[in-house]
């Protein structure tokens, strides 16, 4: 169940930025509409790949409830890094893009 973690976690910090005082405070500048925009849709679709990936590994029952618990500690995980830890929440968020495919690719 590591994949759906990590791709909960990008889509969370990826929809936190793409608010506008989310990024502007932890990148130091305005992001434009057009980025704003991109970092929603990057969201959206990292949370449908973590439930696809849930789903797959472990069946619609007992998939979906690991995907909600994934979902619950990515957000928990991310909220309390945010106003204490911003830089490492990047990092994290990062790290989490570039572990995935060694995670997907350890499922097969």
């Amino acid at each position: 169940m590591l994949l759906p973690l990590l791709l909960c976690y990008s889509a969370f910090t990826a929809l936190c930025l793409a608010m506008p005082q989310h990024y502007e405070e932890l990148l130091g500048h305005k992001a434009s509409a057009r980025r704003r925009q991109y970092l929603k849709l990057a969201g959206w679709l990292l949370l449908g790949l973590s439930l696809w990936a849930a789903v797959a590994s472990k069946g619609w029952s007992f998939g979906l409830v690991d995907w909600c618990a994934m979902l619950m500690f990515s957000a928990l995980t991310l909220v309390l890094l945010l106003p204490y830890r911003p830089r490492l929440a990047l990092t994290m968020a990062g790290a989490s893009l570039l572990a995935s495919p060694v995670a997907a690719w350890a499922l097969n």
